[in-house]
């Protein structure tokens, strides 16, 4: 299948910005089931690329003269293969490092009793199926229902949630019952406009190798998806990211499109 991509990320200041610094992870690698046939980034100012600690194409972008806006675009074609396999290592740390809990995935003793209800000493492929199952009953998907502050705790707590909170509450799970899980962030082709083309899933490491877990979707298939970024959460993933000084309060619009080529689009 092959996509056609097209990001923006629009920031409106109230007041001046004296300088920012902007992290991008808005750059897709080249795998055996993602082929990047071309990709652009447009920006307001020159960027150094770099990889960061979990393998991802990081643009750093700063801006040091005077500015009450950003306008960010990432735009692209993309072929997915259906059946390849993924990439069996696209980090350079251990699959065990993402045993590690993070502030947004801390296992409270709400998401200990989760974890300890839905995945055995053992668990199995099955087993982490059940789970997504399970989180979506106690959190049906709803817009706007959280914000990317809301932890994995909070997240539950509150009954509802977006791609972030249910990835974040299945990782929480996960890595409570002895599984390494990353966050994943990307974009989602999909025939259902209540679905936004921004997206996030887990990945988890079991019979030694990564598979996919998309919960919001109920689904394992990364046949319609579009990997940006890996990380502990959504901090280490998100695809923009940055520091400033000054500009008061801040107004953020941000769009993405995903279009096949046949004409269909999300």
């Amino acid at each position: 299948m092959r996509l056609i991509i097209d990001h923006q990320t629009r920031y409106h200041y109230a007041d001046v910005v004296r300088r920012s610094t902007q992290y991008l992870r808005l750059t897709p690698h080249s795998t055996a089931r993602q082929q990047i046939l071309s990709w652009e980034l447009e920006l307001p100012g020159e960027a150094t690329c770099t990889t960061d600690g979990y393998g991802n194409i990081l643009h750093v972008l700063s801006l040091e003269s005077p500015h009450e806006g950003i306008l960010i675009r990432a735009h692209g074609e993309v072929e997915i293969c259906d059946n390849a396999p993924e990439d069996e290592e696209s980090s350079l740390i251990s699959p065990l490092s993402y045993l590690r809990p993070t502030p947004l995935t801390r296992p409270t003793p709400a998401l200990q009793d989760l974890a300890k209800a839905c995945l055995p000493e053992a668990p199995t492929l099955a087993d982490l199926q059940s789970l997504m199952a399970r989180i979506l009953v106690l959190m049906p998907y709803q817009p706007g229902s959280t914000d990317a502050t809301f932890s994995a705790d909070e997240a539950l707590a509150s009954g509802s949630g977006v791609c972030q909170d249910h990835t974040h509450v299945f990782l929480t799970c996960c890595r409570h019952a002895g599984l390494p899980a990353r966050y994943v962030s990307g974009y989602l082709y999909s025939q259902d406009n209540s679905h936004v083309a921004m997206h996030a899933w887990a990945e988890v490491w079991i019979e030694e190798r990564w598979h996919t877990f998309d919960v919001t979707n109920l689904t394992s298939s990364t046949s319609e998806h579009l990997k940006l970024a890996v990380g502990m959460d959504y901090l280490d993933a998100c695809p923009v990211r940055g520091v400033r000084y000054g500009g008061g309060c801040e107004q953020l619009q941000s769009q993405a499109q995903v279009t096949r080529l046949d004409g269909q689009q999300q």
